[in-house]
């Protein structure tokens, strides 16, 4: 069977083969109207727009009115997959739902024709769990309880058991209807009811069936995703966004990491997550407009952002959610006022591994090796001998300097270094020099040392003044490591 939706929505967008977009021909794109041509981008390859309500245009400029808003259409379809499709002008119900029957539908039969000319036999798969999207359930009176819905994957037959995963239920299928005619065995793509005994109908108004034990409940999620262009500013890890995932819509927490910047352009097997891999933690989603990282700076590349081939986030839902692995997920902010002219959907993505343990932050996550870049600046205030010195200003007072110990630093003149311990307590520590310093560093550092040294005693005077201006920049110090975000043990690393 082939399936096409008159109005998309989002909980729908799992199997669609061709999508017919219903504007209204006195108001054009609106909000909604284009956040559904978003989501047939994400999940269908064919449309046919109908530009509904002709009627209500005057009739001596209801062609040229349709021709102006037909050329609209097309400009807005240029740039996307569905560039060139038909548009048909219809009047469904001439004068509204009060006219009388008598008065005939204006171009349906011409739309008839399109659609027609638009329908193919679509490929069918109905090997593989039983999995099916469920959006009426009603009870018949001496039959039973009847889910009607479309078969997402697999196969159902008369006998079969079937879960409602969301209720941790199994039923038996009594029998079983297409178009009201009884069938026996239904697959993919189908459109069927699916009546079954001993059930409340009001304890599932929409949700999913499926062979018994194949679905399983999450209460996170790793993703592949991209961000819809027409979403107007940045995604920031932490936010808050509508997800619809499933058949349901939660609410979900993000955290967006990407490959390391010397894997940017690697190739990405797609649909499959490695947890071997290091990943580094986004503060938002990386896009030509996104402000460059601590670690892009770090390495030199503070102009334009890098971009990676593929990215992922972490979603943490704040209700648990029935689905299946690899299935679409989109994030939208549906609290957005609909009368705003903006795209409330944000992203869509893979559903790539799903967290069934609620304790998922102590058994999961310390699997997935997501780190932060940390990049940490200081000054050499003096020198202690040839092979060490003391930085200040690296460090907060009270911070524990006895973790650093050990931990490389890099002078900006050149040397390496290795933090010491810690020298007082108002936060100064002993950098070891394994090398030694180089003539040229103690030099600007001892005349530096003397320079503050005799800037204490008295007044300074317009030449010492002149001189302090005209003295090198200060010899910096620089801390580089990173740390997993989910070690427990927060550990500081250093390549």
């Amino acid at each position: 069977m082939l399936r096409f939706l008159t109005l998309i929505g989002k909980k729908g967008a799992q199997i669609i083969d061709l999508m017919m977009l219903v504007i209204d021909v006195t108001k054009g794109m609106q909000t909604q109207s284009a956040e559904c041509l978003v989501i047939g981008q994400i999940a269908c390859q064919k449309m046919v727009v109908v530009l509904n309500k002709i009627d209500l245009l005057p009739e001596g400029k209801r062609q040229s009115a349709i021709e102006k808003m037909t050329k609209k259409m097309q400009k807005t379809l240029e740039n996307t997959k569905f560039s060139g499709c038909p548009i048909v002008a219809v009047a469904a119900k001439p004068g509204g739902p009060e006219a009388p029957e008598s008065e005939n539908p204006l171009g349906v039969s011409e739309l008839i024709e399109v659609l027609k000319s638009q329908a193919y036999l679509p490929s069918r798969d109905p090997s593989g769990h039983f999995l099916m999207a469920v959006d009426h359930c009603f009870s018949i009176k001496g039959q039973g309880t009847v889910m009607t819905g479309t078969i997402l994957s697999g196969s159902v037959s008369l006998g079969d058991s079937v879960e409602i995963p969301a209720l941790k239920v199994t039923k038996r299928v009594k029998s079983m209807q297409m178009f009201h005619t009884p069938v026996t065995y239904a697959m993919q793509g189908d459109r069927v009811g699916v009546c079954v005994t001993q059930f409340d109908p009001k304890l599932l108004e929409r949700g999913l069936i499926c062979t018994p034990d194949s679905l399983h409940t999450i209460h996170a999620a790793i993703i592949s995703l991209k961000k819809i262009q027409y979403f107007r500013g940045a995604l920031q890890t932490k936010a808050k966004f509508h997800i619809t995932v499933g058949h349901e819509t939660v609410m979900g927490r993000v955290m967006f990491f990407s490959p390391t910047p010397a894997n940017f352009n690697e190739e990405i097997q797609e649909n499959v997550f490695d947890f071997e891999k290091d990943y580094l933690y986004q503060e938002e989603y990386l896009s030509k407009d996104s402000v460059p990282s601590e670690e892009n700076k770090a390495n030199d590349q503070a102009g334009e952002v890098p971009l990676p081939k593929q990215q992922w986030a972490l979603l943490e839902f704040e209700k648990p959610v029935t689905c299946p692995k690899l299935c679409l997920v989109i994030g939208s902010k549906l609290d957005t006022d609909i009368h705003a002219n903006t795209c409330r959907l944000a992203f869509h993505g893979v559903l790539l591994q799903g967290m069934e343990d609620k304790n998922y932050t102590e058994t999961f996550l310390p699997k997935l090796k997501v780190y932060k870049q940390k990049h940490k600046e200081g000054q050499v205030e003096r020198v202690m001998d040839d092979y060490s010195v003391i930085g200040r200003s690296l460090f907060k007072k009270e911070t524990n300097i006895q973790i650093f110990v050990g931990l490389k630093v890099k002078l900006s003149t050149g040397e390496d270094g290795i933090i010491d311990g810690g020298f007082g307590q108002s936060g100064k520590f002993k950098i070891r020099i394994p090398d030694g310093l180089k003539p040229d560093t103690k030099m600007v550092l001892t005349a530096a040392s003397k320079k503050k040294s005799k800037g204490g005693k008295g007044d300074m005077t317009k030449e010492d003044e002149n001189s302090k201006n005209d003295s090198a920049q200060p010899v910096t110090v620089s801390l580089i490591f990173k740390r997993y975000v989910f070690d427990t043990q927060k550990k500081m690393i250093q390549s």
